[in-house]
């Protein structure tokens, strides 16, 4: 179960909600930058790495049976606010095609860099599973 939270008289907010509750199996993704597979970063250009991060993100998730829908919060790591501010309805488009419309918590930070050469953008994501929800078993982990 998944509520959003919107205290009395604050305006609906557009693309995000202020905060969400939830009850469930926890999942925690460390922040994915816009490479592919290989680790390699296949493009420059920001609207693109968001959407490989946000890509990388989702098959984090898959692997414990989460999908879109059980975000709960996104934290957004840019390297200049006026690619992402300067960019929004293709981001807005991006975001759709990726992730649907499902708005969970989010923030976005400004950095002076990211840890991985050419990197703009890093996504962090938190995800509930509901109790009972099974989308299948979740594969062996390496424990090391």
């Amino acid at each position: 179960m998944m509520r959003i939270l919107l205290p009395e008289g604050w305006p609906r907010p557009s693309g995000y909600s202020n905060g969400v509750v939830a009850e469930g199996r926890m999942v925690f993704v460390a922040g994915q930058v816009g490479w592919d597979a290989t680790q390699t970063i296949r493009s420059d250009d920001f609207v693109e790495q968001v959407r490989q991060a946000l890509e990388n993100s989702l098959a984090v998730l898959a692997e414990a049976g989460a999908g879109p829908d059980h975000l709960v919060r996104i934290v957004w790591y840019v390297t200049d606010t006026q690619d992402y501010l300067g960019r929004l309805k293709e981001l807005g488009q991006v975001y759709w095609e990726v992730v649907g419309k499902h708005y969970p918590a989010m923030t976005l930070v400004e950095v002076s860099a990211l840890i991985e050469p050419g990197a703009k953008v890093e996504i962090e994501t938190t995800a509930v599973i509901p109790l009972g929800i099974d989308r299948g078993p979740m594969p062996s982990s390496d424990t090391t």
